[in-house]
């Protein structure tokens, strides 16, 4: 919980999804709670999310608008390779408030609540 709000949280450290297809779990699992909000960290997402290239990341972020999901991601500074264009979504998706990438949880926290 954060504040009065609930949310989902990955396990920090594990990865949790195999490809973008894992989001449908990650759904499931927040209307289970029930929470549109999410706290991940950048090991529980495949490496290849965070290259453009692939289209996970589109894939995974589609599902986000459609359902009205929010989640935060913790990547702190040089923890994952992303590619140049990456870094330019990530920026395009935080200001729409579906989905940022955080230095830390706390940072996390707070965008989620805000």
């Amino acid at each position: 919980m954060v504040g009065d709000l609930p949310f989902l949280e990955g396990p920090p450290g594990h990865p949790l999804f195999q490809d973008a297809g894992g989001i449908t779990t990650l759904l499931e699992e927040c209307f289970a709670v029930p929470t549109r909000r999410a706290l991940l960290y950048a090991e529980n997402l495949p490496p290849a999310f965070f290259d453009v290239s692939s289209q996970q990341a589109g894939a995974f972020l589609q599902k986000l608008r459609i359902y009205g999901l929010r989640v935060a991601v913790v990547a702190p500074p040089d923890s994952i390779a992303m590619s140049h264009r990456f870094a330019e979504l990530a920026a395009a998706e935080k200001r729409d408030r579906l989905f940022g990438l955080f230095d830390s949880k706390a940072a996390a926290l707070l965008w989620l609540v805000d």
